[in-house]
């Protein structure tokens, strides 16, 4: 099956579930949305926006810190591995490593959101011309299916950049590094990129940006459910709500309901309180020593790690 079959099939079970996790997220006493439901095509858009604002020094400071590691990183992933990524997005921070790869299998970005998937792998195609890119428009969390590559396959290694992992709860967090070491088998490698523990105010700032930007992708949400699944609402009766929480080292991001309101989708109608959030999104903050014990759960051990000279940001590298 051809990849653009593909992802209309995956776009098609993704419809299905994405309904009934809206109804089922609305239903529950603390209402809560996968924050996968952010990234329809204009919500990868919006993010890749969020990663230029002053604020935002997540991006930046893990690609300088790929600029000045990067061989070192290929050097571990060694010839003839398949890349993996998750979440491959627009993968700016992926070229840094294809640049220094020598000898690739192929090159596997997954990501959630197909169109925007599909032109960034074809954008990595015409500049890689030598590299296989095989995109897979999957959800990570859950099993998917590995292509085949056309040059034999030495070892996996997923790459899983961004901080991505830090939005799911620990125990989540845990269930898919474990997913990710089963997927690897023994000879693979992880490369993960994690947010560390700083000052509140600046986490603060990074997530409630001047310009507005993180406000339109959380609320961009909404927008969704009105096209994809005809939600009844009303747009402007929302917010964009992020906090830092400091005791459990996580940024809470919500809708927040300004007016006592109701949305209804289909035969469901729920109803909200003024101030009542709709929980979308949490971001983890690691310290390193934390993070390898998590890993060690999973059955990963941390071999190596970079980090920028204001320890804002790391790489780490692991193996089974």
């Amino acid at each position: 099956m051809s990849p653009q079959a593909l992802v209309k099939l995956h776009a098609e079970r993704e419809h299905q579930q994405f309904y009934k996790d809206i109804v089922s997220g609305l239903t529950r006493q603390q209402k809560r949305i996968p924050s996968k439901y952010l990234y329809d095509q204009r919500g990868s858009q919006l993010f890749d926006a969020i990663c230029e604002t002053p604020e935002y020094y997540v991006t930046r400071t893990e690609l300088a810190i790929m600029q000045e590691y990067g061989p070192a990183m290929a050097a571990r992933i060694g010839n003839r591995s398949m890349l993996i990524e998750y979440g491959s997005g627009s993968s700016l921070k992926t070229r840094m490593l294809l640049d220094h790869l020598q000898m690739p299998a192929a090159y596997v970005p997954v990501d959630i959101s197909g169109d925007h998937l599909l032109e960034t792998a074809g954008r990595l195609q015409d500049a890689y011309p030598e590299i296989e890119i095989l995109p897979v428009s999957a959800d990570f969390t859950k099993p998917f299916e590995i292509p085949v590559s056309n040059i034999e396959v030495e070892k996996r290694v997923v790459y899983f950049p961004g901080s991505t992992l830090g939005n799911f709860q620990p125990e989540e967090a845990v269930a898919l590094l474990s997913n990710v070491r089963q997927m690897i088998d023994r000879r693979g490698g992880l490369l993960i990129g994690i947010d560390l523990q700083k000052d509140s105010l600046v986490l603060h700032d990074a997530y409630n940006d001047a310009e507005g930007v993180t406000r339109d992708f959380t609320l961009n949400l909404l927008l969704r459910m009105q096209r994809e699944l005809g939600a009844r609402l009303d747009y402007d009766g929302f917010e964009h709500h992020a906090v830092y929480n400091q005791r459990l080292g996580r940024i809470e991001i919500a809708i927040e309901s300004l007016v006592e309101q109701e949305i209804a989708i289909g035969n469901h109608v729920f109803s909200l309180e003024a101030g009542e959030l709709i929980r979308t999104e949490y971001s983890y903050k690691y310290t390193i020593g934390g993070f390898r014990e998590m890993a060690r759960e999973a059955g990963l051990l941390l071999r190596r790690y970079w980090t920028d000279d204001r320890e804002y940001f790391a790489v780490l590298y692991l193996t089974p």
